[in-house]
């Protein structure tokens, strides 16, 4: 098991109390064809109240590696976790591994677990009762650069 490319994960906790919002266009913006400027209207928005759906249990994460590029997170990404999520087969979580931590998907097996990545070039984590594992959240939303 190799964990090197996902053991240097940097912690961070939403700061509700920080009023710190910014201009929101709740119209949306088309992703096909223009839609007309006079359907935008600007509100704000707080981030960090919009993407911390329980925000005593929500904690954001910078992404070290590129195990799960082929799910859309990629090294230097920040991901908004959430502890209070139950974990499901298919589902994206951050786990402690043997000390490491690492993010990849969970798969359930008939008496076995895997954590699998998302890129080719890594291979999947078998845990076995030799492996101390805890699975801190599960992934909800990723935020990149474009």
């Amino acid at each position: 098991m190799s964990l090197e490319d996902s053991k240097k994960l940097t912690f961070f906790t939403p700061d509700l109390e920080s009023n710190q919002s910014i201009p929101y266009a709740t119209g949306g913006v088309s992703a096909g064809f223009p839609s007309p400027a006079a359907d935008f209207t600007e509100s704000n928005i707080d981030l960090n109240k919009e993407l911390a759906k329980n925000p005593l249990a929500t904690f954001y994460v910078k992404v070290n590696g590129n195990s799960m590029i082929d799910a859309g997170i990629n090294d230097k990404d920040i991901l908004v976790v959430d502890r209070s999520i139950e974990p499901r087969d298919n589902k994206i979580a951050v786990c402690l591994v043997d000390g490491e931590f690492t993010v990849k998907r969970i798969k359930l097996e008939k008496d076995c677990l895997y954590l699998l990545p998302e890129n080719k070039e890594y291979q999947p984590i078998k845990i076995t009762e030799e492996n101390q594992i805890s699975i801190w959240g599960i992934v909800t939303y990723v935020i990149k650069t474009v």
